[in-house]
């Protein structure tokens, strides 16, 4: 019996497709001791997959003081710097099962809190047609953990979140995706993942393919 696919994957970009966190620290640690601050790695982690004007206010409270739009936009031309410098820095597999996923034409939506100039950038450099729709943060009203960006991806590629398997590297990102009814596969990086909602929780990408993802939401639409 053939396995039924998934009708769509979302995918969480930082952390998960994409190794940027480090490049992210990078730019936290230059903006906030320009205005006389600190900022630690543990301080870092507290905004790892959080929407990034949701973090505009935390680094606000650390004494940056520039409107939350205009710190959005320095942490993000930052970090594009460091992409155009450095290289796209992919996480292990996530391109291989990214391939495996497009070649089998199953839909794919990239859902991200980066805003779209970034997103676009590292779209860009995968050497395949990779994603339908792009769902950013500065496209959504409710970010990560809530469930408005993996159902509006949904919604843009016309089909149930329900049938849709999301793979996401945070708890805040999975919290999103299982808010919103999707398959969720965690896959952890800088955080740990032990008490976030999620169908499975794989070490890594690398070795994974369609099927195995597919198996992920069979065994979870059983237990639906």
């Amino acid at each position: 019996m053939t396995k039924r696919l998934p009708a769509a994957v979302l995918w969480d970009m930082d952390g998960t497709l994409v190794d940027t966190e480090p490049y992210w620290m990078r730019a936290e640690i230059e903006l906030i001791r320009e205005f006389g601050g600190s900022w630690t790695e543990e301080d870092a982690l507290q905004v790892v997959g959080a929407g990034l004007w949701d973090a505009a206010a935390v680094f606000q409270r650390a004494g940056v003081d520039l409107p939350a739009d205009e710190i959005v936009q320095r942490l993000t031309e930052r970090v594009r710097e460091q992409l155009a410098q450095h290289g796209v820095p992919w996480q292990p597999g996530a391109q291989a099962l990214l391939k495996s996923v497009r070649d089998a034409g199953v839909p794919t939506a990239l859902v991200t809190m980066s805003i779209r100039s970034m997103a676009e950038d590292i779209v860009a450099a995968i050497p395949f047609a990779a994603f339908d729709e792009l769902v950013t943060g500065d496209e959504v009203a409710a970010p990560k953990p809530h469930p408005e960006p993996y159902l509006t991806a949904a919604a843009r590629l016309g089909v149930d979140i329900a049938d849709c398997v999301a793979i996401e590297d945070s708890p805040t990102g999975l919290a999103s995706a299982t808010a919103a009814g999707a398959v969720a596969i965690g896959v952890p990086h800088m955080l740990p993942l032990d008490d976030a909602p999620s169908d499975v929780v794989w070490p890594t990408l690398d070795g994974r393919s369609l099927d195995d993802v597919a198996e992920v939401a069979a065994d979870a639409w059983t237990r639906a």
